[in-house]
């Protein structure tokens, strides 16, 4: 979802330091925004967590059986490559399971989608979220909200539409989600066609292409011309397939999980600053949060005064475990607070080098500490690693920030070329892969390179080449 979100970014851009490192400036004086509330009407989280696990329940259903099925090669190469089922290991989950190899191929498909399953290069093994399943509802829903923000991957694409126009139509769908969210009930598919044909003209127009010299005819097979009534059938039917929506009889009805989820959409990125005065009693991670509202400046000395009101060893433990989590803007910005640390901080970052999660920003800040240049310092990760830091930080941005911040994020890419880049973020085996090339496809201006970038989160996400 990119829409209506403000254009005041959280975030900035700096090359080479990781972009979750760079909270950007805002008003430190500004006062704490109150929390927002979901539309009246909205179930409980507990319910919410509730119907998610009910829809997600095959798909958790053949990811545990895979954790124990698979165990003795979970921490190997796995037998069937790039995370993907063999069709024997298709068919013994049917066999145990009750289900066809149809079916537990989607299930698996799901798994992967939701976080239930992770893919670490060949390797696939069992996602945090499905260890918290039972006991941690906000595991739960964060992992229906990745299978929703991947909803382009749940049907098939029409294979007889011009790829500008399915890319349009994918990036015109939050305005569509978000009138749905609004209308609060059923509304006639055909007031939702005559809204995407409004913001398809409207994205169309604001890409400007105005063409130079001799224009032929447009072919009916054009982008301009392609009835967008499937289109937006097919993306109905993906929504509904997450479990976003109902879709039938003429009408499209957003489920309550599908209407909380847009409200979460619209809402994270205006979430004001905390105060300064209150993260110093927090946790790592909430204090963390707090600092990504504020000023580099403001953060680092909110950074001492936390650290300064604790054991040393225990704020770095702390640091640390923060930087392990899910959220990669927290990554990053841990590690400016062990920046902050110094000395003291570094046999514990020395110590996590080699955990693939953190290696790149543990070889960054042990560069720096050995008085490399900031500017330089990148210079000591491999081209793998340095991948590894871009995927991990466009999930910070699209997580955190801006359509066009993902859009720009491509700049800082090592790679030449996009063709080049795709290549290696496929190859390297980042967990959030997919869902960063899903967002990055859905932000991305230019249709034919949306389309090229969501073939790879296709590709990446069905194990193709």
């Amino acid at each position: 979802m990119t829409s209506r979100i403000p254009r005041d970014s959280r975030l900035r851009l700096v090359r080479p330091r990781p972009l979750a490192a760079a909270p950007s400036a805002v008003n430190q004086r500004r006062p704490r925004r109150p929390a927002p509330r979901p539309p009246e009407g909205t179930p409980a989280p507990a319910e919410l967590a509730g119907m998610a696990r009910s829809g997600l329940a095959a798909a958790a259903r053949v990811a545990h059986w895979a954790d124990a099925a698979l165990r003795p090669v979970r921490d190997g190469a796995n037998p069937d490559g790039r995370g993907t089922l063999s069709d024997e290991t298709a068919e013994r989950a049917a066999a145990d399971l009750g289900l066809t190899p149809a079916q537990v191929r989607a299930d698996w498909d799901t798994a992967r989608l939701a976080g239930l399953v992770e893919v670490h290069g060949d390797t696939a093994r069992p996602g945090w979220r499905l260890r918290a399943w039972n006991r941690d509802d906000s595991a739960v829903l964060r992992g229906w909200v990745a299978l929703f923000d991947a909803w382009s991957l749940a049907c098939p694409e029409p294979a007889d539409h011009e790829p500008a126009a399915l890319a349009e139509v994918v990036s015109a769908m939050p305005q569509v989600l978000s009138f749905l969210q609004l209308s609060a009930g059923p509304v006639p598919v055909e007031q939702l066609l005559d809204l995407l044909e409004q913001r398809v003209t409207e994205l169309r127009t604001e890409r400007c292409e105005i063409p130079y010299g001799p224009q032929p005819e447009p072919t009916e097979h054009q982008a301009a011309d392609a009835p967008l009534a499937p289109l937006l059938d097919w993306a109905l039917r993906a929504l509904a397939s997450v479990g976003a929506l109902t879709y039938g009889d003429g009408h499209a009805t957003l489920t309550p999980l599908g209407s909380w989820a847009v409200w979460v959409k619209l809402e994270q990125i205006c979430v004001a600053a905390q105060s300064p005065a209150g993260n110093i009693e927090q946790g790592a991670e909430d204090m963390l949060r707090g600092c990504a509202q504020l000023r580099p400046n403001a953060a680092r000395a909110e950074y001492r005064a936390w650290l300064a009101a604790r054991p040393v060893g225990n704020a770095v433990t702390e640091l640390l475990d923060a930087a392990r989590g899910e959220d990669a803007l927290l990554r990053g910005l841990a590690f400016e607070a062990l920046r902050v640390v110094g000395a003291p901080a570094e046999p514990d970052v020395r110590s996590v080098a080699d955990d693939p999660t953190l290696r790149p920003y543990a070889l960054l800040w042990l560069a720096e500490h050995d008085g490399i240049d900031p500017e330089d310092a990148h210079e000591v990760l491999t081209r793998e690693e340095a991948t590894w830091l871009w995927v991990d930080t466009a999930a910070a941005v699209a997580d955190h920030g801006e359509a066009p911040m993902l859009v720009r994020h491509l700049e800082s890419a090592v790679q030449p070329t996009v063709p080049s880049l795709l290549d290696e973020v496929r190859a390297v085996g980042h967990p959030r892969t997919v869902q960063v090339l899903v967002a990055l496809a859905a932000a991305h201006p230019d249709p034919a390179l949306a389309k090229a970038v969501r073939r790879a989160a296709f590709q990446v996400h069905t194990g193709g080449s």
